[in-house]
């Protein structure tokens, strides 16, 4: 069994058993995936006492955890674990089935193909982007309720996908012929956003290089995160925040 699910953002009491209670019949080779803003690793230097807990908990579900990353994680510390192989793909492991799919890999996973790729730009920077040292500022941002973040506290400029990051997912994707079964992201390319927002987020150059893929790729569906609501866009997309919804998820459309 695979299940899908949006961000989670250091909370995941919606994996508890009452209130998924299908997971009474997994086993460590069924999975649950999140669509990016997993959360769970987010402290400013070292794994805190509540991330510890969580994460433990996690390893001790029935299921495996996989997830890709959001523009609201650590990434000083998640990319610091160690790399490893798994299902055809690199991964960094949090914990033996707590696992970060890398950007722009390619997984097997019950005999299906899925492209992974984490990342998007943070929505509540419009108030800009502040160093640790300017108190002052902080100070006063906060004061008045301001947009903003700290850069290497609370932000961090590999939100976006660096070009080998992008240039590795069009690598792997050319080796499988622009073929897969499913795709797994935070953001979702530029026409997707559009319809989903009716205009209110901006293009980027990640949403735009999402789009050169779509119109590429062969594919079944495509599951996203980022923009905290629960839709099916149209018979291909699917966006996701606090629902959790088996991989074969019948279209409405």
């Amino acid at each position: 069994m695979i299940y899908i699910t949006g961000d989670t953002h250091s909370d995941f009491t919606r994996f508890s058993t009452d209130k998924f209670p299908i997971q009474k019949e997994m086993t460590k080779n069924d999975y649950v995936i999140i669509c990016g803003d997993f959360g769970g690793i987010w402290n400013y230097l070292v794994e805190s006492t509540y991330e510890k807990y969580w994460l433990d908990w996690l390893n001790e579900k029935n299921f495996t955890t996989l997830f890709v990353d959001g523009n609201h994680e650590n990434f000083t510390r998640l990319y610091n674990y160690p790399i490893e192989k798994w299902h055809g793909g690199r991964v960094h492991k949090i914990r033996d089935s707590v696992i970060h799919l890398m950007r722009g890999e390619i997984f097997n996973i019950d005999g299906k193909r899925f492209f992974a790729f984490g990342g998007a730009k943070s929505h509540d920077i419009q108030d800009g982007i502040l160093n640790l040292d300017e108190e002052e500022k902080i100070y006063e941002y906060r004061k008045r309720g301001a947009y903003f973040r700290i850069r290497g506290y609370s932000w961090w400029d590999l939100e976006l996908p660096a070009e080998e990051e992008m240039q590795n997912g069009i690598n792997n994707l050319e080796k499988a012929n622009y073929k897969v079964d499913y795709i797994i992201t935070h953001c979702c390319p530029t026409s997707v956003q559009a319809i989903h927002s009716g205009g209110t987020y901006k293009r980027d150059y990640f949403t735009d290089y999402l789009q050169k893929i779509l119109e590429k790729c062969e594919l079944k569906k495509w599951y996203f995160g980022h923009y905290h609501d629960n839709r099916q866009i149209n018979s291909q997309f699917i966006l996701l925040y606090e629902d959790i919804v088996p991989l074969e998820y019948e279209s409405i459309f």
